[in-house]
């Protein structure tokens, strides 16, 4: 599972994410919509990551095999509980994402 599916609209973080991940040999596949992150995460899937500033999280019972990272603004801090409720395995705001993003790109997986 060399793959990472990231649901982030904004195009730092995006390309932050694809250069740590690039650097590590992994492939991460963009989804933009709800029906593309399902479709994405049928295929073999190291880790998801979410940008919960983008809406509110949506409910990712459908990938609870998948290791989950939702990050936000400080501002948006509600979504991290709505996020948790609706699935994440971890999350966090936007700085901790930043400072931890390669551990959380070469740390195990597990799900839940």
């Amino acid at each position: 599972m060399n793959r990472v599916v990231a649901f982030v609209d904004d195009l730092m973080f995006l390309t932050r994410i694809r250069e740590a991940a690039r650097g590590r040999g992994l492939e991460v596949q963009s989804a933009r919509t709800v029906a593309d992150l399902l479709a994405a995460c049928r295929e073999p899937t190291r880790l998801v990551i979410m940008d919960l500033d983008r809406a509110r999280p949506p409910a990712v019972a459908a990938l609870a095999d998948l290791a989950i990272v939702g990050f936000f603004s400080h501002v948006h801090a509600e979504r991290g509980r709505q996020a948790r409720e609706a699935g994440c395995t971890r999350v966090m705001p936007r700085s901790v994402f930043v400072q931890e993003l390669d551990l959380l790109l070469t740390a195990p997986t597990s799900s839940g």
